[in-house]
Protein backbone atom coordinates (compact mmCIF):
# COMPACT_ATOMS: atom_id res chain seq x y z
CA UNK A 1 0.00 0.00 0.00
CA UNK A 2 1.49 3.61 -0.90
CA UNK A 3 0.86 6.27 1.27
CA UNK A 4 1.86 9.85 -1.18
CA UNK A 5 2.37 13.70 0.15
CA UNK A 6 3.83 16.22 -1.58
CA UNK A 7 6.66 18.00 0.26
CA UNK A 8 7.05 21.15 -2.46
CA UNK A 9 5.42 22.59 -5.40
CA UNK A 10 7.13 24.82 -7.98
CA UNK A 11 6.23 28.36 -8.36
CA UNK A 12 7.45 29.73 -11.52
CA UNK A 13 9.04 33.46 -11.92
CA UNK A 14 8.00 33.95 -15.60
CA UNK A 15 7.28 37.48 -14.43
CA UNK A 16 9.81 37.83 -11.97
CA UNK A 17 12.01 41.21 -12.09
CA UNK A 18 15.14 39.44 -10.84
CA UNK A 19 14.75 36.49 -13.32
CA UNK A 20 14.39 39.44 -16.25
CA UNK A 21 17.19 41.21 -14.56
CA UNK A 22 19.28 38.16 -14.67
CA UNK A 23 18.04 37.62 -18.62
CA UNK A 24 18.90 41.69 -19.04
CA UNK A 25 22.86 40.62 -17.77
CA UNK A 26 23.00 37.69 -19.96
CA UNK A 27 22.32 39.90 -23.18
CA UNK A 28 24.73 42.85 -22.53
CA UNK A 29 27.82 41.29 -23.13
CA UNK A 30 28.61 38.15 -24.50
CA UNK A 31 28.31 35.08 -22.31
CA UNK A 32 31.73 32.24 -21.70
CA UNK A 33 29.66 29.35 -20.33
CA UNK A 34 25.80 28.85 -19.35
CA UNK A 35 25.00 26.12 -17.12
CA UNK A 36 21.44 24.36 -17.31
CA UNK A 37 20.47 22.09 -14.42
CA UNK A 38 16.93 21.49 -15.16
CA UNK A 39 14.81 20.79 -18.34
CA UNK A 40 11.83 22.19 -17.07
CA UNK A 41 14.07 25.56 -16.07
CA UNK A 42 15.75 26.06 -19.17
CA UNK A 43 12.58 25.74 -21.21
CA UNK A 44 10.67 28.20 -18.68
CA UNK A 45 13.72 30.84 -18.71
CA UNK A 46 13.92 30.39 -22.57
CA UNK A 47 9.73 30.62 -22.75
CA UNK A 48 9.90 33.49 -20.31
CA UNK A 49 12.13 35.75 -22.41
CA UNK A 50 10.04 34.99 -25.65
CA UNK A 51 7.20 37.00 -23.71
CA UNK A 52 9.43 39.76 -23.06
CA UNK A 53 10.41 39.61 -26.82
CA UNK A 54 13.91 38.58 -26.34
CA UNK A 55 14.21 35.01 -26.93
CA UNK A 56 15.91 34.79 -30.52
CA UNK A 57 18.35 37.39 -28.67
CA UNK A 58 18.62 34.60 -25.81
CA UNK A 59 18.77 32.03 -28.00
CA UNK A 60 21.62 33.27 -30.05
CA UNK A 61 23.58 34.61 -26.78
CA UNK A 62 23.44 30.74 -25.10
CA UNK A 63 24.78 29.23 -28.50
CA UNK A 64 27.90 31.73 -28.66
CA UNK A 65 29.19 30.43 -25.17
CA UNK A 66 30.08 26.72 -23.99
CA UNK A 67 27.24 25.20 -22.99
CA UNK A 68 26.87 22.50 -19.76
CA UNK A 69 23.90 20.35 -18.99
CA UNK A 70 23.89 18.81 -15.75
CA UNK A 71 21.79 16.22 -16.63
CA UNK A 72 19.87 14.37 -19.54
CA UNK A 73 16.94 16.42 -18.98
CA UNK A 74 18.22 19.61 -19.46
CA UNK A 75 20.13 18.35 -22.15
CA UNK A 76 17.28 17.36 -24.11
CA UNK A 77 15.79 21.10 -23.11
CA UNK A 78 19.05 22.64 -24.41
CA UNK A 79 19.01 20.27 -27.67
CA UNK A 80 15.17 21.39 -28.42
CA UNK A 81 15.97 25.01 -28.62
CA UNK A 82 18.30 24.16 -31.33
CA UNK A 83 21.20 24.36 -29.03
CA UNK A 84 24.29 22.03 -28.34
CA UNK A 85 25.87 21.16 -24.93
CA UNK A 86 29.69 20.85 -24.77
CA UNK A 87 29.58 18.53 -21.49
CA UNK A 88 27.23 16.80 -19.30
CA UNK A 89 28.44 14.84 -16.30
CA UNK A 90 28.00 11.11 -15.72
CA UNK A 91 26.85 11.82 -11.91
CA UNK A 92 24.43 14.63 -13.37
CA UNK A 93 25.72 16.33 -10.06
CA UNK A 94 26.58 19.94 -9.70
CA UNK A 95 29.59 18.91 -7.91
CA UNK A 96 30.90 17.16 -10.89
CA UNK A 97 30.15 20.48 -12.60
CA UNK A 98 31.34 23.02 -10.14
CA UNK A 99 34.64 20.41 -10.78
CA UNK A 100 34.68 20.15 -14.51
CA UNK A 101 34.51 24.20 -14.30
CA UNK A 102 37.33 24.81 -11.82
CA UNK A 103 39.82 22.31 -14.00
CA UNK A 104 39.79 25.91 -16.13
CA UNK A 105 41.07 29.16 -15.88
CA UNK A 106 37.82 31.19 -15.13
CA UNK A 107 39.72 34.53 -13.64
CA UNK A 108 37.28 37.08 -16.04
CA UNK A 109 34.72 34.55 -17.53
CA UNK A 110 31.16 35.57 -17.34
CA UNK A 111 29.12 32.49 -16.70
CA UNK A 112 25.37 32.14 -16.12
CA UNK A 113 23.70 28.98 -14.11
CA UNK A 114 20.20 28.33 -14.69
CA UNK A 115 19.20 27.74 -11.07
CA UNK A 116 16.54 24.97 -10.07
CA UNK A 117 14.86 26.25 -7.21
CA UNK A 118 18.19 25.45 -4.41
CA UNK A 119 20.37 28.73 -4.01
CA UNK A 120 23.50 26.62 -5.32
CA UNK A 121 25.64 28.69 -2.48
CA UNK A 122 28.26 26.31 -3.07
CA UNK A 123 28.68 26.52 -6.41
CA UNK A 124 28.29 30.38 -7.32
CA UNK A 125 31.01 31.29 -4.24
CA UNK A 126 33.51 29.14 -5.34
CA UNK A 127 32.98 30.30 -8.70
CA UNK A 128 33.50 33.74 -7.64
CA UNK A 129 36.27 33.26 -5.79
CA UNK A 130 38.08 32.03 -9.05
CA UNK A 131 37.28 35.15 -10.42
CA UNK A 132 34.55 34.66 -12.28
CA UNK A 133 31.59 36.95 -13.22
CA UNK A 134 28.80 34.80 -12.09
CA UNK A 135 24.86 35.83 -13.49
CA UNK A 136 21.83 33.85 -10.95
CA UNK A 137 19.22 32.66 -13.08
CA UNK A 138 16.24 31.95 -11.02
CA UNK A 139 13.68 30.64 -13.25
CA UNK A 140 11.81 29.12 -10.37
CA UNK A 141 11.89 28.45 -6.43
CA UNK A 142 10.44 25.50 -4.41
CA UNK A 143 8.11 26.68 -1.31
CA UNK A 144 5.72 24.65 0.81
CA UNK A 145 2.15 22.81 -0.62
CA UNK A 146 -0.44 24.60 -0.34
CA UNK A 147 -1.99 21.91 2.30
CA UNK A 148 0.46 20.46 4.42
CA UNK A 149 -1.74 18.45 5.41
CA UNK A 150 -1.01 15.07 3.76
CA UNK A 151 2.71 15.76 4.26
CA UNK A 152 2.14 15.94 8.06
CA UNK A 153 0.86 12.92 8.20
CA UNK A 154 3.01 10.66 6.70
CA UNK A 155 5.93 12.54 8.76
CA UNK A 156 3.44 11.33 11.75
CA UNK A 157 3.56 7.71 9.62
CA UNK A 158 7.47 7.78 9.78
CA UNK A 159 8.05 9.03 13.16
CA UNK A 160 5.85 5.71 14.64
CA UNK A 161 8.02 3.58 11.90
CA UNK A 162 4.37 3.00 10.52
CA UNK A 163 5.59 2.80 7.12
CA UNK A 164 8.48 0.57 5.46
CA UNK A 165 10.16 2.96 3.08
CA UNK A 166 10.13 6.52 2.07
CA UNK A 167 10.86 7.62 -1.75
CA UNK A 168 12.26 10.85 -2.26
CA UNK A 169 12.62 12.11 -5.42
CA UNK A 170 14.13 15.14 -4.98
CA UNK A 171 16.86 17.44 -2.51
CA UNK A 172 14.51 20.38 -2.24
CA UNK A 173 11.74 17.87 -1.48
CA UNK A 174 13.81 15.54 1.27
CA UNK A 175 14.75 18.91 2.86
CA UNK A 176 11.19 20.63 3.14
CA UNK A 177 10.13 16.71 4.47
CA UNK A 178 12.67 17.11 7.34
CA UNK A 179 12.05 20.80 7.95
CA UNK A 180 8.44 20.04 8.27
CA UNK A 181 9.24 17.09 10.92
CA UNK A 182 11.69 19.60 13.34
CA UNK A 183 8.15 21.98 13.19
CA UNK A 184 6.00 19.44 13.97
CA UNK A 185 8.34 18.60 17.05
CA UNK A 186 8.94 15.26 15.13
CA UNK A 187 12.50 15.99 13.51
CA UNK A 188 14.27 13.50 16.37
CA UNK A 189 12.39 10.11 15.95
CA UNK A 190 11.60 11.01 11.92
CA UNK A 191 15.61 11.03 11.72
CA UNK A 192 15.55 7.78 14.29
CA UNK A 193 13.19 5.81 12.29
CA UNK A 194 15.00 6.74 8.96
CA UNK A 195 17.98 5.50 10.60
CA UNK A 196 16.20 2.15 11.73
CA UNK A 197 13.56 0.58 10.45
CA UNK A 198 11.96 2.71 7.76
CA UNK A 199 14.36 2.72 4.55
CA UNK A 200 14.87 6.06 2.86
CA UNK A 201 15.12 5.44 -1.13
CA UNK A 202 16.17 8.72 -2.88
CA UNK A 203 15.98 8.60 -6.91
CA UNK A 204 19.82 9.32 -6.88
CA UNK A 205 22.85 11.40 -5.09
CA UNK A 206 21.54 14.92 -5.66
CA UNK A 207 18.29 13.72 -4.06
CA UNK A 208 20.53 11.94 -1.18
CA UNK A 209 22.32 14.61 -0.32
CA UNK A 210 20.37 16.34 2.52
CA UNK A 211 19.45 13.12 3.89
CA UNK A 212 23.43 11.84 4.08
CA UNK A 213 24.24 15.58 5.58
CA UNK A 214 22.63 14.15 8.63
CA UNK A 215 23.94 10.67 8.53
CA UNK A 216 20.59 9.18 7.26
CA UNK A 217 21.33 6.18 5.36
CA UNK A 218 19.80 6.15 2.07
CA UNK A 219 19.45 3.29 -0.90
CA UNK A 220 19.53 4.16 -4.50
CA UNK A 221 19.46 2.46 -7.49
CA UNK A 222 22.78 3.00 -10.14
CA UNK A 223 21.11 5.14 -12.30
CA UNK A 224 19.18 8.36 -11.41
CA UNK A 225 15.75 7.45 -12.50
CA UNK A 226 12.03 7.23 -11.42
CA UNK A 227 11.93 3.54 -12.79
CA UNK A 228 15.24 2.38 -11.15
CA UNK A 229 14.36 3.66 -8.13
CA UNK A 230 10.75 2.02 -7.99
CA UNK A 231 12.63 -1.40 -8.83
CA UNK A 232 15.56 -1.09 -6.08
CA UNK A 233 12.61 -0.70 -3.62
CA UNK A 234 10.89 -3.83 -4.80
CA UNK A 235 14.22 -5.70 -4.69
CA UNK A 236 15.64 -4.08 -1.75
CA UNK A 237 12.80 -3.72 0.74
CA UNK A 238 11.73 -7.40 1.04
CA UNK A 239 15.45 -8.05 2.15
CA UNK A 240 14.95 -5.58 4.85
CA UNK A 241 11.94 -6.97 6.49
CA UNK A 242 11.77 -9.92 9.25
CA UNK A 243 10.92 -13.34 7.76
CA UNK A 244 8.63 -15.06 10.55
CA UNK A 245 9.49 -18.53 9.96
CA UNK A 246 6.44 -21.44 9.82
CA UNK A 247 5.54 -22.69 12.85
CA UNK A 248 5.59 -26.27 12.35
CA UNK A 249 2.29 -28.46 11.71
CA UNK A 250 0.92 -25.15 10.58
Amino acid sequence: SVISAPAIRVVPLADDSQLREATRRCLERPLDIVVGTTGVGFRGWLEAAATWGTGDELITAIGRATVLARGPKVRGAIRAAGLREQWSPESESSAEVLEYLMAGDLDGQRIAVQLHGDPLLDLLQTLRRAGAEVIEVPVYRWVRPEDTAPLERLIEAVSAAAVDAVAFTSAPAATSFLRMADEQGLGDRVRAALAGPVVAACVGPVTAGPLLAEGIPVIQPGRARLGALVKEIAEQLPLRRAVIPPVFGR
